[in-house]
């Protein structure tokens, strides 16, 4: 009696068949995935906001490092030329510095402003000295470059923002909605057990880890992008301080 006990726990207990049973129940990820229409859905809006938001990571960080090496080599440039005119023949090479389009900017109202013709020139006289008309002018303009320059830096970064906001409420809504999917699968089954409950409840949690996803690193590149613009309005806001400077200096 107790040899045949021994064989019926070693063949026909219900611990000889846990390995099946864990096999049989055991949560693939893929399945869980596809497991409905509505996850479907839900996962494929936070891929395409996180796929959109890297692209914008990359094109923007991309850009601001040709802005940042430029600016610093138009300063150069700037600094060490004894006219306007040296520094506006390089412009046309520095195509991603900000600066450049302050200076243009200026620069053609510089011009505009010197070449009007003076009332009390007379004939026979020398041509007196140019001078500016209005430094309030070349202000105007350098303020107008400014908000455009600063339009540029800014262009497709709010969308991070947007992706750092909607994305964690996107999950949480299909989390909503696989728990809802997984308490009528529960009434459906009549059972509480957790090979019934946990493929919907693990459904359910992959949607919030996805929108997490897509969050995180849109609120991290945003804040560190928007940062990076203040930096360059600082720049621009300190080199129309220095060309004023110089247009009152030498043309007033």
């Amino acid at each position: 009696m107790r040899l045949s006990g021994f064989l019926f726990l070693a063949t026909g207990s219900p611990a000889a068949a846990l390995p099946a049973a864990a096999t049989e129940g055991s949560l693939d990820l893929i399945e869980l995935v596809l497991g409905s229409v509505a996850g479907i859905v839900v996962l494929s809006i936070l891929l395409l906001f996180s796929a959109a938001s890297w692209a914008i990571i990359a094109l923007k960080t991309r850009q601001f490092a040709q802005a940042e090496r430029q600016t610093a080599q138009f300063l150069d440039i700037f600094r060490r030329s004894s006219k306007f005119s040296e520094v506006q023949a390089v412009c046309a090479s520095l195509p991603h510095a900000p600066l450049v389009g302050l200076f243009q900017a200026a620069y053609a109202e510089l011009n505009a402003q010197l070449r009007q013709p003076h009332g009390d020139a007379r004939p026979g006289a020398a041509a007196p000295r140019p001078t500016l008309k209005s430094l309030d002018g070349i202000d105007r303009a350098l303020l107008r470059a400014t908000s455009a320059e600063l339009a540029k830096l800014e262009h497709r970064v709010p969308f991070l923002a947007t992706t750092a906001s909607i994305t964690p409420y996107i999950g949480l809504f299909g989390t909503v909605w696989g728990i809802m999917a997984a308490f009528a699968e529960i009434a459906g089954a009549g059972s509480t057990s957790l090979g019934v409950v946990a493929p919907g409840i693990a459904e359910a949690l992959i949607a919030t880890a996805a929108g997490l996803f897509a969050a995180i690193p849109a609120v991290y590149f945003y804040n560190s992008l928007t940062n990076r613009v203040k930096h360059f309005a600082q720049a621009m806001d300190d080199f129309s301080l220095e060309f004023l400077n110089l247009a009152e200096r030498n043309f007033s």
